[in-house]
């Protein structure tokens, strides 16, 4: 069972099962789940406790992946009991492993026919109605790092934006694909004011759009601190943040006038030293009242070619002062410095995440960056650029054409939107 959310269903599959003896359910680990839908709510100890007091279960042990078969080797139980809407989908070559299995000691599958008027994919729905709390979003980017394989980011610039990377999700050979949260970038941000990337847009207008996406979707949020501002303003940012719930925060490694990363040196940028960084993060760590918040270190070296060893120099000094992960960026149109960087942050002795912005290396696919090390991408503002054109196209469509029909075809229904727009039928 996953037993995220415990439903009759459920508890009719343990009845019928204690009919046949003592009841050991194999609990799905975060891991396990992940590995094929999105992460549960809960975490895997907090259902533990949760199906260990249901009436009927006899023992709860952990289910560390979609193979079965290591736990039936162990245990060679008489029964498998499992709800039968496993026949199809991503559980189908499961199913007959369980089955070839149990052949070997004469075992056998029980199914139990599947529980009319439960939907679990309308549960879910109802909760993201809800909404979460504070904690239980803050605390969802950590577990999604120690369950996925890669944790997928995406810009959102706006409640809407949210509500797509909320939604939006495809199915690739029986596993769902999504967003496992959001990125609040000041370069959106700017640009959605019509104003420049240079911090004009201050802390406080920023938490306003970040208040729109915590109203309208339960995943976790990373924000893009820039430089973090002035050292004594930080802590007063960051437990602004954890307190709303926002996972974790990023700053880089630079001073002075805030200009685009992505301009490298084609503009006067300077970077901070080694030693004043380090005191920023420092206090930007003190400053955190919860374990969940994330302080991660973004290091410019590569951008303004300083060289890969200060890159690395500056990495092992930020761990140290206390970053809770490393961002590494980038500018060039091909993945490679960004590879050997990660060659080296594998060997590198310290358990902390590491994070990469693919916007102009865009070419290499995710399995490429897990392999290679990394644990979180960010897609840092591709939904706002891909907005932009959309709606330039139209107004010269009703400029040109004296009327809006010609633009339909660049636009979503009215119904559509009332649709994805929670309460709005």
């Amino acid at each position: 069972m996953s037993a995220d959310l415990v439903h009759p269903g459920h508890l009719n599959i343990i009845k019928e099962a204690a009919k046949l003896g003592v009841v050991t359910v194999g609990l799905l680990t975060d891991e396990a789940i992940a590995s094929y839908k999105r992460l549960p709510y809960l975490e895997y100890e907090q259902r533990k406790i949760i199906i260990e007091s249901l009436k009927g279960v006899d023992h709860v042990i952990p289910q560390f992946q979609l193979d079965y078969r290591p736990n039936l080797v162990k245990l060679k139980p008489d029964f498998v009991v499992h709800g039968d809407d496993w026949r199809e989908g991503p559980q189908k070559r499961t199913r007959q492993q369980v089955i070839d299995t149990l052949k070997e000691w004469g075992g056998k599958l029980v199914e139990i026919p599947y529980t009319k008027g439960i939907s679990s994919t309308k549960l879910n729905e109802a909760i993201k109605e809800v909404g979460v709390t504070p904690d239980i979003r803050r605390k969802r980017l950590r577990r999604m790092i120690d369950s996925k394989n890669i944790v997928r980011i995406i810009e959102a610039h706006s409640g809407l934006s949210g509500l797509i990377v909320e939604h939006t999700h495809v199915s690739i050979n029986g596993v769902q694909e999504e967003f496992d949260g959001m990125w609040a970038s000041s370069l959106t941000d700017s640009t959605l004011k019509g104003k420049p990337d240079i911090e004009a847009v201050d802390i406080t207008a920023r938490l306003s759009n970040i208040n729109d996406l915590l109203e309208v979707t339960t995943k976790p949020i990373i924000f893009d601190g820039d430089t973090g501002g002035k050292v004594e303003h930080l802590g007063f940012t960051i437990r602004t943040l954890e307190r709303l719930g926002v996972s974790a925060i990023i700053i880089e490694d630079k001073v002075g006038p805030k200009k685009n990363s992505l301009f490298g040196t084609e503009v006067v940028q300077k970077q901070d030293t080694i030693e004043n960084f380090c005191n920023k993060i420092k206090v930007g760590k003190a400053a955190q009242i919860t374990e969940d918040f994330m302080l991660f270190a973004r290091i410019e070296s590569l951008i303004l070619k300083r060289g890969m060893d200060d890159a690395t120099a500056r990495a092992q000094a930020y761990i140290e002062a206390g970053a809770d992960g490393i961002m590494i960026h980038s500018k060039e149109k091909n993945p490679d410095e960004i590879l050997e960087f990660c060659k080296w942050f594998e060997q590198y002795d310290r358990d902390v995440p590491l994070v990469v912005v693919p916007s102009s290396y865009d070419t290499i696919y995710e399995y490429e960056l897990a392999d290679a090390g990394v644990d979180i991408v960010i897609y840092a503002n591709q939904l706002l650029r891909s907005g932009y054109p959309a709606m330039v196209e139209t107004a010269k469509r009703i400029l040109t054409y004296k009327r809006a029909y010609e633009a339909r075809g660049n636009m979503m229904s009215i119904k559509d939107i009332l649709h994805l727009i929670p309460g709005g039928k």
